[in-house]
């Protein structure tokens, strides 16, 4: 399929007077896992968000534990060669003919040659259409993300940056193992932000040991001083077999009370709020209009395709004659990875057909995650013969979080209150088990379920997770680290 609309910045460019840029083949892989019942997706038209994954880092930080490797030396051109051959292989098999973001995540993409950033585009306004203005992020390390590098990222493509900043204390910095300093990461800001205006993002990481509320709303505040477009806030997680894990498990380090992780993240709430910034997803905060496009595509249940070692995707495999969405997830290892895509097109490892029931999980699981919430019509795209109303507004667990003020179900659909989605974690089982029973129960004979049975309260609790692809959690979204 012809490219049509989109063009790398540095060709936009030069078509201006003045220049100057804006700011798996058919039948392969694991067999599918058949599902009881199937819900056939519309026909067309076929649009889905694309992740890139890049695998590398030049080392491991002390809380990591994504799907990254730290080798002696990458050999670019084979892992260009590989990316671009599955996501045209993905595409195709997809049918998907309007490609909607890119994300290019790690690892650490900035590590990256911008040809190859390029090469990946190409190969995607080569086989879907990728309008121009489409949103493209590139996920960098403060340590790879120079002026000159950038420009190089800017002019393959890219038009939005998200900046592993963690912290802009140099002690912190340290503690996560991080190889940037504070002013690195002062200064690679600084630099995105005049080569991307309006479309720079930067993370920060609290809840770390020894952490005060203190230390982290001044850093904060530090932070919006270097940042105001998007910030995107991450509790610290304990991995297991990470380093930083070892050390408080071990009892080198003190474990931060929850109770000051639930302060932390309500203080960085109201200190960014009153700065003007929308609080539209569990941990990502907005000014100006900055949304995530790429990131709100995975909250509200749409189609994504992830390229490279270790992505996650859910879509439909029209070009298999598939009806029904898939949870794929490709090779993590990248060697046997480029040995997949260089054997069959693509390196998907794993393929599983999603249940009605699991699509559902999905979108309640993701879409309260949003300060909208799961709407209406989203809901009815899944479950056309059980809606909101009939699900979550009989007596049950929904009713009662309704009456203790922390989830909403009116017009615009169901979605949290802001003390609500600070207790997301602890909401959703109930919620879930609300929807599996409501599913299962014989109909009424108004047609609708019978009603549910209530059950406790949930208990209080930080929002705990980090999120992937700046999302993550039931849905299994590739998320990077830098």
């Amino acid at each position: 399929m012809a490219a049509r609309g989109w063009r790398p910045a540095a060709a936009m460019a030069a078509a201006r007077p003045g220049g100057g840029g804006p700011g798996r083949g058919p039948g392969a892989g694991s067999p599918s896992e058949p599902a009881p019942e199937t819900v056939p997706e519309p026909a067309a038209p076929a649009t889905a968000a694309l992740y890139v994954h890049w695998p590398y880092c030049r080392k491991r930080c002390s809380y990591c534990n994504f799907n990254k490797y730290v080798v002696p030396a990458v050999d670019e051109v084979a892992v260009r060669a590989c990316l671009v051959r599955e996501a045209r292989t993905l595409l195709r098999l997809s049918q998907v003919q309007s490609v909607t973001s890119v994300f290019f995540g790690g690892g650490t993409p900035s590590l990256a040659s911008p040809c190859t950033i390029a090469a990946v585009l190409e190969a995607v306004a080569g086989a879907a259409h990728l309008p121009a203005g489409t949103e493209v992020t590139l996920e960098a390390n403060p340590g790879s993300a120079g002026t000159p590098r950038l420009a190089g990222f800017r002019a393959a493509g890219i038009n939005r940056l998200s900046i592993g900043v963690q912290s802009l204390d140099d002690a912190e910095l340290r503690l996560l193992g991080r190889e940037h300093t504070a002013a690195e990461a002062r200064a690679a800001v600084e630099a995105a932000r005049g080569l991307f205006p309006g479309r720079t993002s930067i993370d920060l990481i609290f809840g770390l040991p020894g952490q005060s509320r203190g230390a982290w709303a001044r850093g904060l505040e530090a932070a919006l001083g270097l940042c105001d477009d998007h910030v995107s806030l991450y509790q610290l997680t304990l991995e297991q077999g990470t380093a930083l894990a070892a050390q408080v498990w071990g009892g080198a380090l003190p474990t931060p009370p929850q109770d000051l992780l639930a302060d932390m993240y309500q203080t960085a709430r109201a200190v960014l709020v009153a700065a003007g910034f929308r609080h539209y997803e569990v941990s990502n905060f907005a000014r100006k209009g900055a949304l995530s496009t790429h990131n709100l595509s995975y909250w509200r249940a749409e189609q994504y395709i992830g390229v490279g070692p270790g992505a996650h995707g859910r879509f439909v495999p029209r070009g298999e004659g598939g009806r029904s969405r898939e949870a794929r997830v490709q090779t993590p290892e990248p060697d046997a990875w480029m040995r997949e895509v260089r054997s069959r097109g693509h390196g998907t490892r794993r393929r599983v057909v999603l249940s009605p029931l699991e699509q559902l999980e999905e979108v309640l699981a993701l879409g309260l995650r949003t300060d909208e919430g799961v709407t209406h019509e989203r809901w009815g795209h899944f479950s056309p013969h059980l809606g909101l109303e009939a699900a979550f507004g009989a007596p049950g667990e929904a009713k009662d979080l309704q009456q203790q003020g922390w989830l909403i179900l009116d017009g615009g659909g169901l979605r949290c209150t802001p003390e609500g989605l600070a207790l997301l974690d602890a909401l959703l089982p109930g919620l879930l088990c609300q929807l599996q029973r409501r599913r299962a129960l014989p109909a009424a004979p108004d047609g609708e379920p019978r009603p549910a049975v209530a059950t406790g309260p949930p208990k209080r609790s930080p929002t705990g997770d980090r999120a992937g692809g700046e999302a993550a959690g039931r849905a299994g979204l590739v998320s990077g680290g830098e």
